[in-house]
């Protein structure tokens, strides 16, 4: 009797494994099948030519409802004196993908001489820029950007006074 029951267990999910895979094998085929089918009536020359058109059109719609993407350029300073060698983070959320959350991205840069970075091709939206330099204080702000090109100017504070 036991013995039944033990068999009765293990044979339960090897039925719905089975179940699952036909369905999954059942999907793919159908899905390819209907693939085909829409490739073969654009075998026609003369149909190809206002399709690829339509699609040249509906590339430039997405483009246009896309969030554009901006170039900044960040100038650091302290008492009107650009500073030198000091890091800067910039952070943007990108795109997470189907069923996914956003991601926070990050860029790293140091200053020149003139104490200015130039970040390129970032998507417009909420910006974090972080500046961390040796000697001053630490400067973090969010920022809603929605221009192509845009100057922010940073002024660094002097560090808090130690007893």
């Amino acid at each position: 009797m036991r013995l039944k029951i033990a068999r009765h267990c293990f044979c339960r999910p090897r039925k719905s494994g089975a179940l699952l895979a036909a369905g999954l094998l059942w999907a793919t085929v159908s899905l390819a099948q209907t693939n085909s089918s829409s490739q073969a009536g654009t075998s026609d020359a003369t149909q190809a030519a206002p399709q690829e058109s339509s699609a040249s059109k509906d590339n430039n719609a997405r483009k246009s409802s896309e969030p554009g993407t901006t170039k900044l350029r960040i100038r650091v300073t302290a008492n009107d004196k650009p500073i030198s060698n000091a890091s800067v983070y910039v952070r943007f959320y990108t795109s997470g993908g189907f069923l996914r959350h956003d991601k926070l991205a990050e860029l790293n840069f140091k200053t020149n001489l003139d104490g200015s970075v130039k970040v390129s091709e970032i998507p417009q939206g909420k910006i974090l820029i972080q500046v961390i330099a040796k000697g001053w204080h630490t400067y973090g702000k969010w920022y809603d950007i929605d221009k192509d090109e845009e100057l922010i100017p940073i002024a660094l504070e002097p560090p808090p006074h130690w007893y």
